[in-house]
């Protein structure tokens, strides 16, 4: 029953979180008019970094190029989603911008095995984002590359996480990556100081994008993993679309078609059975026994 209990209490963890990023972005779509992506994007790293800096304490004197050169990446990774999505929200719908960027790891997951079955997932996908999409010529082509501008970014996101992690112990990585980014978004604050765009109302909606987006998730995250399989947890990001197009419909007004849900399911279904597969360890290639050597006989 304890058990039990842990994983129930996981599992409401991460749909706390999906459902947090997500109005948390629904959120900073408000200000986009007055501050732009940029500036909401701008303001959610410095929160980020308001947040985590003083939880991980990392010793940035002490770090060693080995430690600095995939930070700065994953600072540079921070900066380029983020801006990549929201601008992505702003032309083509939260929906459709979050359900492009799972795209990201899904690939990771992808390019973890070569079978049939992740084949399958990944024409699966394509099929999911041209339903999604259906391209004519009133589609919004740059929407679409920025959404998977934005899930490249995450593949590499998880790639750079992987190594960094390794170097750096707990929230050091992420504390200083995103300092990083928010020291690169200054001159973006700056201009927009200058201009007289700096709306009270828009730094509301700004600051709550980043705790709703950053700080939140990031603290839920943590608890979730404590409770639930790292599979299970991977697989749950591909509920993001869902919770995406429903804030964008409760709180932005979006309506979606009924080929952007089929979509949306096809890219969902498509994500969950590559990163189950992935996770598998049926599936993973095991070691091949090394033969004893024997001695040859030969002729007296």
């Amino acid at each position: 029953m304890a058990i039990r209990g842990s994983v129930l209490g996981g599992i409401a963890t991460m749909v706390g979180s999906g459902a947090s990023n997500q109005v948390g972005a629904a959120v900073g779509a408000h200000a986009f008019a007055t501050i732009g992506p940029a500036g909401v994007v701008a303001v959610r790293q410095f929160v980020a970094a308001a947040v985590l800096l003083p939880v991980a304490r990392p010793d940035l004197r002490r770090f060693t190029w080995a430690q600095w050169w995939p930070t700065l990446l994953l600072g540079l990774v921070f900066a380029t989603m983020n801006l990549s999505l929201y601008t992505a929200i702003d032309r083509i719908g939260l929906g459709l911008a979050v359900t492009l960027e799972v795209l990201g790891p899904l690939a990771v997951a992808l390019a973890a095995s070569r079978t049939r079955l992740d084949l399958f997932c990944a024409i699966a996908a394509c099929a999911g984002v041209y339903v999604l999409v259906l391209p004519g010529p009133s589609s919004d082509y740059l929407g679409v590359g920025l959404g998977l501008l934005a899930a490249t970014c995450w593949a590499a996101y998880i790639l750079l996480n992987r190594l960094v992690g390794a170097r750096l112990p707990g929230l050091q990585a992420p504390a200083a990556a995103t300092t990083v980014s928010a020291l690169m978004y200054l001159p973006v604050a700056a201009t927009l100081f200058l201009h007289g765009r700096w709306e009270p109302a828009a730094i509301l909606y700004a600051v709550g994008a980043g705790v709703l987006s950053s700080a939140i998730p990031y603290a839920a995250d943590v608890i979730a993993l404590r409770r639930v399989p790292a599979r299970f947890f991977g697989v749950f990001m591909s509920i993001h679309p869902v919770l995406a197009a429903l804030a964008g419909l409760l709180l932005l007004n979006q309506t979606m078609h009924p080929h952007e849900w089929a979509g949306i399911a096809i890219v969902v279904a498509a994500n969950t059975v590559a990163v189950r597969a992935a996770a598998d360890p049926e599936r993973r290639p095991h070691p091949r026994p090394r033969r004893s050597p024997t001695k040859s006989s030969s002729p007296s």
